[in-house]
């Protein structure tokens, strides 16, 4: 059992996406520490980029391993890290893949890195470094996403490092679009090879802020790139050879000829139509095996951060049209699509997670989150929760030890003070849609006299101001009535940016330590609504 306290307390809770009808979730795998992007290998494994440097990879039977496929030595903080991956095109011969990260020497800056897979793990020794990119001053806007287009080039998409002067030159990589040979040498096609110098004439287009994520479909090669914006809007841009998107010059639609207006641009609110305001997945529905309905066939999909949606555009026609796919998402960084037609989402929130949603026009309702197993402490209280979809009004019934439970009709069921005679009791719901009807998986209640641990924030004291540039240090206690006082393994650390709405982590999770250092950028945001919020879990026994 954990118990969280924090400078600001925070409430745990867990978002759950709601889809279309006759659309279903399955959860892929969980336990992903701030996951910050994913690709799929040509043979169907699944590698999730961890920020704080370790690539994972998930079977194509849905297993995540426990050891990841390689580590690379990042700077986290902030939107630092392990930020981008892709596998070259003769990946069934060659064995490379391709990486971005944050390295640390001998100056900190992003790199694009080749390794040698041999199976789940990379080969030892086996990097090579492609590219070193310019040196970083803040600690946001690096993008890093990585794509092959049809034309076997490899793309690099590169934040302005929160310089927006940085998008409007040729003398530095920071806030453009990259293309690289697979080798990382340089193609002399390059639109600035003859204007540009060293290894700036890898540059293929600017006038980018935050290009955290973009596609390329499959059949004709074209590319959407996402630009997370500032002020008003963001936005998704076609990729063209030569062109300027305009930023800090302009944001959103522009018509002004000098620079390239977005395909489509949404507006920045919190509440409003849109309710968004960071754009981060990208995917075109172009699978080699179609299941989704005619109607999203070639359509771009795309996620927002803050507003944790997943929504659609179809951009056959004159003018593009957006239509709302997922709702409840949390905190989603990136989207794919697999071979066999299923849409892939990777979450940051929920504990880290990938999530797969496939199209099912069954008439039976179909459970899409199970009731899980819970422990408590007598006397408090305990909430059993399942998730379905089906072809109409979905009811539900839940039974204790396989009888009905009066009242007890809704997506949810509570007891409000456990005794220890609730514990061994075994839980189920029966859903129902159209008379048809689906039971969930059993879900044990144990209830013990074990007390959650205690934990205390001692440094630094809420409410203490920061300047630009100034190191704190943070401390706490953790103890518990059964354990005594808890040792440094118990504990766990997060530092989160908060600023307008929504959060950036900055000191990534850290496990075995009463005591630790960060300190404050001297440039990136300077709204009035700027925080650190720090957050300490301990666990007992």
């Amino acid at each position: 059992m954990s118990s969280r306290f924090a400078v600001e307390l925070l409430e745990g809770r867990v978002l759950l996406a709601s889809v279309p009808q006759n659309f279903v979730e399955t959860v892929v795998a969980t336990g992903l520490n701030t996951p910050t992007a994913m690709q799929f290998a040509p043979d169907g494994r699944l590698f999730v980029a961890q920020q704080s440097g370790q690539l994972r990879v998930i079977t194509a039977s849905g297993q995540l391993l426990s050891t990841p496929a390689l580590s690379v030595i990042v700077n986290s903080t902030g939107e630092r890290g392990l930020l981008g991956v892709t596998f070259d095109p003769n990946f069934s011969s060659n064995n490379y893949i391709y990486v971005y990260y944050t390295a640390t020497t001998p100056n900190l800056h992003n790199r694009l890195s080749r390794f040698t897979m041999n199976g789940d793990v990379a080969v030892a020794a086996s990097e090579t470094v492609l590219l070193d990119l310019d040196s970083l001053n803040a600690t946001n806007h690096n993008g890093g996403a990585l794509r092959f287009g049809n034309d076997g080039k490899l793309y690099v998409a590169v934040g302005e490092n929160a310089v927006a002067s940085n998008s409007q030159t040729l003398s530095n990589l920071h806030g453009k679009m990259l293309r690289l040979n697979a080798d990382g040498s340089i193609p002399t096609d390059n639109p600035f090879y003859n204007t540009a110098t060293g290894k700036n004439r890898a540059i293929w287009s600017l006038g980018l802020r935050n290009p955290f994520t973009f596609d390329v479909e499959r059949d004709t090669g074209r590319m959407f790139i996402n630009d997370v914006g500032q002020s008003n809007w963001e936005e998704i841009n076609l990729g063209v050879r030569g062109v300027n998107y305009g930023w800090a010059n302009t944001e959103g639609y522009t018509s002004d000829p000098a620079f390239r207006s977005p395909v489509f641009a949404y507006p920045r609110t919190i509440g409003g139509v849109f309710n968004g305001a960071a754009i981060t997945g990208a995917a075109f529905y172009d699978p080699l095996t179609s299941t989704f309905p005619t109607e999203m066939a070639g359509d771009y999909f795309f996620a927002d951060y803050v507003g944790n949606w997943i929504r659609r555009i179809d951009t056959t026609g004159s003018s593009p049209v957006l239509t709302e796919f997922a709702t409840g998402l949390a905190a989603p960084v990136d989207l794919q699509v697999h071979d066999n037609g299923s849409l892939y989402y990777l979450e940051r929130g929920n504990s880290g997670r990938v999530v797969r949603v496939d199209y099912s026009p069954s008439e039976l309702p179909v459970i899409t989150g199970q009731p899980v197993n819970q422990v408590v402490t007598a006397g408090q209280p305990v909430t059993f929760t399942v998730t379905a979809s089906g072809p109409a009004a979905l009811g539900y019934q839940w039974t204790r030890n396989g009888n009905d439970i009066n009242g007890a009709t809704g997506s949810t069921y509570t007891i409000n003070s456990t005794t220890t005679g609730d514990s061994g009791a075994v839980f189920r719901v029966v859903v129902t849609s159209g008379g048809n009807s689906t039971t969930s998986n059993a879900a044990t209640l144990t209830v013990t006299n074990n007390t959650a641990p205690s934990a205390t924030i001692i440094s630094p004291a809420h409410g203490t101001q920061y300047n630009a540039g100034q190191t704190f240090t943070f401390t706490g206690t953790g103890s518990d009535q059964q354990d005594g006082a808890l040792p440094a393994s118990a504990f766990t650390w997060r530092v989160d940016l908060h600023h307008d709405t929504h959060v950036h982590p900055f000191v990534p999770t850290t496990t075995g330590v009463t005591s630790g250092t960060f300190t404050i950028p001297a440039v990136g945001h300077t709204e009035t609504n700027v925080f650190y919020r720090i957050t300490l879990t301990v666990v007992d026994s």
